[in-house]
């Protein structure tokens, strides 16, 4: 019988005149500037009233066609002065002749929706005598300024390029990196092209280890990055045009060929999930697979609840302190109350005379809950990072979100300890705590071998006691065999053990559904946003991994 919980509190119109300028079609008035707007019953000398309410067809059009004169001609002055931020539009309209060698810029403006005015550019980029020709549409917005009343252009970076945004810079010149030829851990070539899922983590690697191989970089119009305040917010640079091809150097990744196809057939057609699979004995990452498969990467920058599979940690944590084992008895009953808040298993299940090892199996909330007055507010936070390495700096050779269990009080710690709260996970943090079980002690993920760079893996600073270790294996196991992983690791042979997981997110109808598990020397997990039961919903994810390994 299915018992994988509930997580629950009880508690607490104007006609267009077009004419042709400057080899593209303009709208409005004749001299292409905007027009101020002053009230109609306004007599000589008296103050103007400042105009109020929706801009009309004309003022939009009327402004919209003064900036883009002004931007075709070059006068980044004029056109700035048309915005409400002068100083950064002249900035970085100099910076497109300057930077991105900008020159013969055509703008066409295309037919305006409201207040925004979508337009083409195309330009010549000109470097040191190559030279390409590049074309893209973007769009401004005209807005009306609260002071003056009068219309004028809302700046934002992406008028200029649509990849733009606050900070990022557009550049021509000798790419920052050679291009990668980026291999797997047994020499097949790695390409978007057959694996769409790793186009970002392969910009990112080209960033970061590209001058480290023995390519050569090519001309490139790229947009330079602004650098995020957090590592694994970074995104890598992205290259525009190419104006002549660089050397590209060969580099080696851990990652399997193989694994990482099993991995983007799994997540495939699905609105959206992700996974992630490592190797438990030394922490090599093999797969990374997104749906949708190009954009954010869930499986390594996510940041979600896990659910249920936090009780990995939270049971080591309970083993550790000798507050339960296996055989223990260990109830689970329908409500228990902390710091006020009552919780409730779903459907009001219980486990009367359990023990621990029937609650793990089945996924019994409150059988970990009741133990949140056994237990310091920091506790499961010394385990998670201590122990399992969660939080630490991981240097995995990619930007990635390396967890979260932050110290919490009274509820929410209670919560915390079944991966609600506070804590938040991805999949390749969630495969990371399946892999330590395995192995017996934290390997930190990596996708790029330290050696290249010299850098320092994150340690753990401690293991658990043989006795959890040898507990917590048994547990996985019994879950695999007969608990709510059974279904999906059925016929599954070798060395096996797994953990469900199913995490309500406000105003969502279903709960993410969450998967961890692992094979032998490999380990892997996945996530399904509302999608509901993790066994049913993940599980299938984990499992076409382990057995394509």
């Amino acid at each position: 019988m299915r018992r994988e919980v509930k997580y629950g509190l009880i508690g607490g119109s104007v006609a267009l005149v077009a004419g042709v300028v400057g080899g593209f079609t303009l709208f409005g008035g004749s001299d292409g500037s905007p027009q101020e707007v002053r009230s109609a019953d306004a007599k000589s000398g008296d103050k103007p009233k400042v105009a109020t309410g929706p801009l009309s067809a004309k003022e939009v059009h009327t402004t919209a066609q003064g900036f883009l004169t002004a931007w075709q001609s070059g006068d980044a002055a004029k056109a700035a002065g048309m915005t409400d931020d002068p100083v950064k539009c002249k900035a970085a309209l100099e910076a497109l002749a300057k930077q991105a060698r900008f020159s013969k810029v055509a703008v066409t403006p295309g037919t305006p929706s409201g207040d925004k005015v979508p337009y083409s550019v195309a330009a010549q980029i000109d470097y040191k005598g190559t030279k390409a020709a590049y074309s893209y549409r973007t769009a401004t917005t005209v807005q009306r300024d609260k002071t003056t009343g009068k219309p004028q252009i809302a700046w934002q970076p992406a008028m200029l390029h649509p990849g733009l945004t606050k900070g990022d810079q557009l550049q021509t010149g000798e790419a920052e990196a050679p291009p990668i030829k980026a291999v797997d851990r047994n020499g097949a070539e790695l390409t978007p092209e057959a694996h769409p899922a790793l186009a970002g983590v392969l910009d990112s690697l080209r960033d970061k280890y590209g001058a480290k191989t023995d390519g050569k970089p090519g001309v490139e119009l790229f947009i330079h990055r602004a650098k995020a305040a957090k590592a694994a917010d970074q995104l890598p640079d992205k290259t525009l045009k190419v104006l002549s091809k660089g050397t590209p150097g060969t580099l080696k990744t851990t990652l399997d060929a193989k694994m990482q196809a099993a991995a983007e057939r799994a997540v495939k057609g699905k609105k959206s999930a992700s996974a992630a699979a490592v190797k438990p004995s030394t922490g090599e990452i093999l797969a990374l697979a997104n749906s949708p498969a190009r954009g954010f990467s869930m499986a390594t920058q996510g940041s979600l609840a896990p659910g249920s599979t936090m009780k990995i940690v939270t049971s080591a944590l309970l083993m550790d302190k000798g507050l339960t084992s296996p055989g223990k008895k260990n109830p689970c009953p329908k409500y228990v109350t902390v710091g006020g808040w009552k919780f409730q298993n779903l459907n009001k299940s219980e486990i009367k005379d359990g023990t621990f090892a029937q609650s793990f199996a089945a996924s019994c909330n409150n059988a970990f809950i009741s133990h949140a007055k056994d237990l310091k507010d920091d506790d499961l936070t010394n385990e998670a990072r201590d122990v399992f390495g969660i939080g630490l700096n991981w240097q995995t050779g990619i930007p990635t979100f390396d967890g979260a269990v932050p110290v919490q009080h009274d509820a929410q710690m209670a919560a915390s300890l079944i991966g609600q709260g506070g804590v938040r996970m991805n999949p390749l943090n969630v495969a990371s705590l399946s892999a330590t079980v395995r192995a017996g002690s934290f390997h930190q993920p990596y996708i790029v071998s330290p050696s290249l760079d010299h850098r320092t893996l994150a340690k753990a600073a401690r293991t658990m006691k043989p006795s959890t270790l040898s507990g917590l294996k048994s547990l996985m196991k019994l879950t695999a065999t007969s608990g709510t992983a059974a279904e999906a690791m059925a016929g599954v042979s070798g060395d096996i053990g797994a953990k469900t997981g199913s995490a309500e997110v406000d105003n969502q109808k279903k709960p993410n559904a969450w998967f961890s598990a692992y094979r032998d020397d490999l380990a892997a997990a996945a996530v399904v946003p509302a999608s509901g039961h993790g066994g049913s919903n993940a599980g299938p994810l984990v499992r076409a991994i382990l057995t394509a390994g």
